[in-house]
């Protein structure tokens, strides 16, 4: 096994996707409003109108840099309650409308989970569309499932575990022509809308250009604050607010503003915009490099996802005959941060989603591990991690229950061998083979 590097401060950090640190510059522009700036932007007062200049001030910046109106930005507190508020809110204000909702079977859950509630709770009525094999939605089966009574269309831009991009300007041309077919305005239902998170450092987030008419992103993902996300609501939609009380951002997301939050998220997104060509360069013959170092000195391992359409920073791969979660012990152990499945799902002890939706078996989704580059990563983490990771794989190899189980002829249900091998040893109940 690698030598542990836990003790060392500088640590491989390959967990980009999950979050990211937040760089100098971005504390820098943050600090006036922890410590001088006191106001509350709704007083009117002195300090509190320099607040909601602040606020208007970082509000014009995210306009600007997405194409919108500075009208047209919510700030809330997370991508995922960005997420919650364009999907419960479409749904909850144009109910009147048409009860059909639309989205794909790889999206965040901040998305599956909003669109299971509407289904059980408020009876709504959803579509979840399997993806291609390589990890992409066929825009032609958004189109072919668009109903009279479709409010909302909901497509994630780049997915955040195996980093595939999704064709969302083409989306928003078939829809834009369903409606024209139907007699449909563009202020009405059905709406677009996008979740944009992981792709803010990468993509072009030109709302005119992708042609959405509701975008999340948030802080966490381009080295910004955490606590702090937008949503793009184009001008003249409605939605039903999910959080009440003073009336803040157009009366959609009540609770006093996080000035601070909002300012070094602005700040955070007009950099990663900036340097995105560069970075992305930069990254993508990084990741190339852990794809060919990883399938050069791991046997049985596979690529997640499509490898043209994808981000830059994100390597996915299964596998096989291990689980994910003891490698990532033993990573940690060498001083290696990286993920298997998502982050927001580390608790659930279940393989993932999004490997399942490319038609994986169940090994292929326990034995899965995500590793995101960062604008810290260079090309020597990248060597000491597939030694360290080639070390692990072998080890656990030796003492995995499923080439035990083979060793000793047996044979078993492979869903049932997954399940219970993915699961911590005191959880686990004897297996015995089939008859």
């Amino acid at each position: 096994m690698a030598k542990s590097r836990q003790k060392n401060v500088n640590r491989v950090y390959f967990d980009n996707a999950a979050t990211t640190p937040t760089v100098k510059e971005v504390v820098k522009e943050m600090a006036p409003y922890f410590f001088e700036i006191a106001g509350n932007p709704s007083a009117l007062h002195l300090d509190g109108r320099k607040a909601k200049n602040a606020l208007s001030l970082a509000r014009q910046k995210v306009a600007k840099i997405v194409n919108a109106d500075p009208g047209e930005i919510i700030f809330c507190g997370s991508g995922t309650e960005s997420d919650n508020l364009a999907i419960l809110g479409v749904a909850r204000f144009y109910k009147s409308k048409g009860n059909y909702l639309i989205s794909t079977n790889i999206e965040h859950h901040a998305v599956l989970n909003s669109f299971e509630h509407l289904e059980k709770k408020e009876g709504f009525k959803i579509s979840i569309l399997e993806v291609e094999k390589n990890g992409i939605i066929n825009a032609e089966k958004i189109l072919a499932n668009i109903k009279a009574g479709t409010i909302l269309i909901s497509v994630m831009y780049a997915n955040n575990e195996i980093g595939t991009i999704q064709p969302i300007r083409q989306i928003a041309k078939l829809i834009k022509k369903w409606k024209a077919d139907n007699n449909r305005g563009p202020l009405e239902p059905p709406f677009f809308h996008t979740d944009a998170c992981q792709a803010a450092g990468y993509l072009d987030l030109d709302v005119k250009k992708l042609g959405v008419d509701l975008m999340t992103l948030n802080g966490s993902k381009i080295y910004g604050p955490k606590g702090v996300g937008m949503l793009y609501l184009r001008r003249g939609l409605n939605l039903e607010p999910i959080v009440f009380g003073g009336g803040q951002e157009k009366g959609l997301r009540s609770g006093t503003e996080n000035l601070a939050g909002i300012v070094g998220f602005a700040k955070a997104l007009g950099l990663a915009q900036k340097n995105r060509k560069k970075e992305t360069a930069r990254l993508l013959a990084l990741r190339d490099y852990f794809f060919k170092r990883i399938l050069k000195n791991i046997s049985k391992t596979f690529i997640n996802g499509d490898l043209i359409n994808r981000l830059p920073n994100n390597i996915n791969v299964s596998i096989l005959d291990i689980e994910g979660e003891a490698v990532l012990l033993y990573l940690d152990e060498a001083g290696i941060s990286a993920s298997t499945g998502s982050a927001c799902d580390s608790s659930r002890l279940e393989p993932s989603h999004v490997i399942l939706a490319l038609g994986r078996p169940y090994e292929y989704a326990h034995g899965s591990l995500r590793f995101t580059l960062g604008k810290q990563t260079v090309k020597e983490e990248i060597d000491y991690t597939v030694r360290a990771l080639k070390e692990t794989v072998e080890k656990l190899r030796q003492i995995s229950p499923l080439n035990i189980q083979i060793r000793n002829k047996q044979t078993l249900v492979g869903k049932k061998v997954f399940i219970q091998s993915g699961r911590p040893h005191w959880e686990r109940k004897k297996l015995s083979p089939d008859p």
